[in-house]
C-alpha cells in the first residue's frame, strides 16, 4: 500500500512517538494553569471558599483535613506563580507540540525543507497552535450548539420522549461531530505544513481522518467503562488510556496525511505531468583567428629552431660522407 509505504519511509511511528511526548508533557502546565484559575476564582468568592473548607473537613475529619485546608490556603496564595510558571512551560511545551507536528507532516507531504531563521520558525508555530485552538473551539462549539439545539427542539414540538426522535437525534449529534472533526482535519492537513496544501488536496484525507477520529473517541468511552470500580483501574486506567488515546490519534493523522499525499490527485507526477523537453540543437562554434596567439607563436618559432639546429647538423655531415666516396667504375 501507497500510504503505508510513505507513511513508514517518512518515519511516522517516530514522530508520532515525539508527538505524544510533546502532549503528554503539555497537560501538566494545563494543569497548573487550571489550578491558577481555580485560585483566582476562590480568593474572589470567599462564600464558595468557605463552603469548600467546610466539605473538605466534613469529608476528611481530623488532622489530615486540616492539612488539606492548609494546602488549599497555600495553593491560594501561590496562585500568581503557579500561573506564570505554567504559562512559561506551556508556551515551551506547546511550541514544541506544534513544531514537531509540522514537521511530521511536512515529511508526509514529501515537501521540501526550507531554511528559516528560530524565530520566524518559532513564530510561524506559534501562529498556527493559535490557529489550531480557534479551528478546535468553532468545532466543539458546532457540535455543542447542534446537540442542544436538536435537544430543544425536540422538546419543544413534545417528541422528546419518542424512540425514533431520541435514535434522530443520536445519528444528529454523530453527524454534527463528524462535521466538527472534519472541519478540523480540513485545516490541520492544509494549513499545518511548512507549504500550504490546498483543501481540495487535503478534504478526501480529512474525511478519513474525521471517521476515525470519531472512531477513537468511541474506543476511549468503552475504554473507561471498562475500568470500573477498581482503585488501581481508577489510578491507572486513565493515564493508560491517554497515553494510548494520544499516540493512536497522532499516528491516524499522520497516516490520513500520508493517504491524501498518495492520491491520484495529488500525486505531483501526476496531477502535472513534466513536457517533453525540446529537440536539441548543434551548433558548432567556429572561431577564425587572423593570427596566431602568443602562445601558439612561440610554439612554432620554438619548433621552427629546433627543426634548423637539427638540419645545420645531418646536413653538413652527409655532404662530407659524400665526397669521401669514390667514384664508381
Amino acid at each position: 500500500m501507497l500510504a503505508g509505504r510513505r507513511y513508514q519511509d517518512n518515519r511516522g511511528d517516530h514522530y508520532a512517538a515525539a508527538i505524544t511526548y510533546f502532549s503528554v508533557l503539555a497537560l501538566v502546565p494545563m494543569l497548573m494553569i487550571a489550578f491558577a484559575v481555580v485560585g483566582f476564582v476562590l480568593a474572589a468568592r470567599e462564600s464558595l471558599l468557605d463552603r469548600l473548607k467546610a466539605e473538605i473537613a466534613a469529608s476528611v475529619p481530623g488532622s489530615l483535613g486540616e492539612t488539606i485546608i492548609q494546602a488549599v490556603d497555600e495553593a491560594i496564595d501561590s496562585r500568581t506563580v503557579i500561573g506564570v510558571i505554567g504559562l512559561l512551560v506551556a508556551a515551551y511545551s506547546g511550541l514544541g507540540w506544534m513544531g514537531n507536528l509540522r514537521e511530521a507532516m511536512t515529511a508526509q507531504w514529501s515537501q521540501p525543507r526550507r531554511r528559516t531563521s528560530f524565530v520566524r520558525t518559532k513564530a510561524g508555530d506559534a501562529l498556527a497552535l493559535v490557529g489550531l485552538a480557534l479551528a478546535l473551539l468553532l468545532s466543539f462549539a458546532l457540535t455543542a450548539a447542534g446537540s442542544a439545539f436538536a435537544t430543544d427542539l425536540l422538546e419543544l414540538v413534545g417528541l422528546d420522549e419518542q424512540l425514533w426522535a431520541q435514535v434522530l437525534l443520536v445519528a444528529l449529534s454523530v453527524v454534527l461531530a463528524l462535521a466538527g472533526n472534519w472541519l478540523v482535519f480540513l485545516w490541520v492537513l492544509a494549513r499545518l505544513p511548512r507549504e500550504p496544501v490546498s483543501m481540495r488536496d487535503a478534504a478526501r484525507g480529512a474525511l478519513a481522518g474525521a471517521i476515525g477520529f470519531e472512531v477513537l473517541k468511541q474506543a476511549g468511552t468503552w475504554y473507561l467503562r471498562l475500568l470500573g470500580d477498581s482503585p488501581v483501574a481508577a489510578v491507572f486506567g486513565p493515564v493508560l488510556g491517554l497515553l494510548l488515546f494520544l499516540f493512536f490519534a497522532s499516528r491516524l493523522l499522520l497516516f490520513v496525511t500520508a493517504w491524501a499525499a498518495t492520491a491520484r490527485d495529488n500525486e505531483p507526477a501526476r496531477r502535472s505531468p513534466l513536457p517533453a523537453p525540446a529537440p536539441a540543437v548543434i551548433r558548432p562554434n567556429i572561431t577564425v583567428h587572423d593570427s596566431p596567439d602568443r602562445r601558439t607563436a612561440a610554439g612554432l618559432l620554438g619548433a621552427g629552431a629546433l627543426l634548423g639546429a637539427a638540419l645545420a647538423t645531418v646536413l653538413p655531415a652527409r655532404r662530407r660522407r659524400m665526397r669521401r666516396r669514390p667514384p664508381a667504375g
